[in-house]
């Protein structure tokens, strides 16, 4: 579900964004995960921007190239999602 009134992505132009979600955006932060394409691959990247002196600048990137990695880390990540509670 793209979000066609949402500022152009902070991304070269190198990659060609298939779609995007915004997690969470202000006036300083800009986190959203993007599914785009570079040599005829598809990805889906985890983004993380910080806006310096009126620009948009990637403070973090974390890509997932296929469906193994993204089981890989899905598993992990319900693994240990349970720990995030009151302790």
């Amino acid at each position: 579900m793209t979000e066609p009134t949402e500022e152009k992505l902070p991304i070269s132009e190198f990659y060609k964004v298939i779609d995007f979600l915004t997690l969470f955006k202000s006036q300083k932060w800009w986190e959203a995960v993007v599914i785009f394409e570079a040599y005829g691959k598809r990805s889906i990247g985890l983004y993380l921007w910080q806006k310096r002196e009126d620009a948009w600048k990637r403070k973090h990137k974390f890509n997932i190239r296929n469906l193994d990695e993204w089981s890989k880390l899905k598993n992990a990540i319900e693994q240990l999602a349970p720990k995030l509670g009151p302790k």
